[in-house]
């Protein structure tokens, strides 16, 4: 007897095929499925877990875009993407490179009720990239800073004492077609913790090929070890 299912991770809709089963050759002894059954316990094979449509904040950060000198293209392309699955920006902020407003603004925008926060920019290696810290010092919990996806290496990811995640977005968000934020965004909104050891897994399958026509998720990436 054999099971396969689809690949996990990956949203789902309304009569979607999950899994499907075949016994081999085609007939089966009923004490083999009693032991089956023994066997896999009173655990679910496969769980789904429902998308919530989240509220939550965006902050963008750099001097050039706080003093206008540069547009900001984050807004536009995080509303696009969290907009596919429902959800509604709770509030947008454009904060110059100054890690303890940043700070404030995250811990404002939790208090006020978001759900999720999103931070873009800043997020390099460059002396006025202050992200990191701002994240660090709301005294969220930092599950990771870097992540082996590519695109997408410099994710980071906390979670707040209440469990709201706080996540600093790599540049690479804004201009590439698929990142590693299309790969935690389905399990932010399903309320599935991400561990350490979670996003280690997706280095293998974490190399997007950058195809010409993108097929995501009906392609490779992502599907590794998940």
């Amino acid at each position: 007897m054999m099971i396969a299912t689809r690949s996990s991770g990956f949203p789902v809709k309304k009569d979607d095929v999950l899994a499907g089963t075949r016994v081999i050759p085609l007939l089966i002894e009923k004490e083999k499925m009693e032991r089956a059954k023994e066997t896999a316990g009173d655990e679910p094979l496969l769980f789904l877990h429902p998308l919530q449509q989240k509220k939550y904040g965006l902050i963008t950060t750099g001097n050039e875009i706080y003093e206008g000198r540069i547009v900001d293209a984050s807004a536009p392309v995080m509303q696009a993407k969290l907009s596919e699955y429902g959800c509604e920006m709770h509030a947008h902020a454009v904060l110059p490179d100054d890690h303890a407003r940043s700070t404030r603004t995250i811990l404002q925008m939790v208090e006020d009720g978001a759900e999720m926060v999103f931070c873009t920019g800043g997020m390099s290696v460059d002396p006025d990239d202050r992200t990191p810290l701002a994240i660090k010092n709301t005294g969220a919990e930092i599950v990771t800073y870097g992540a082996p996806v590519l695109p997408g290496a410099m994710f980071l990811l906390a979670y707040t004492d209440t469990g709201v995640p706080i996540c600093g977005l790599p540049g690479c968000v804004m201009y590439a077609k698929r990142t590693v934020f299309d790969l935690i965004l389905p399990r932010l909104l399903a309320d599935v913790r991400i561990s350490p050891a979670m996003l280690a897994d997706l280095g293998h399958g974490g190399l997007c090929l950058n195809c010409d026509i993108c097929h995501f998720p009906n392609c490779m990436f992502g599907k590794g070890a998940w």
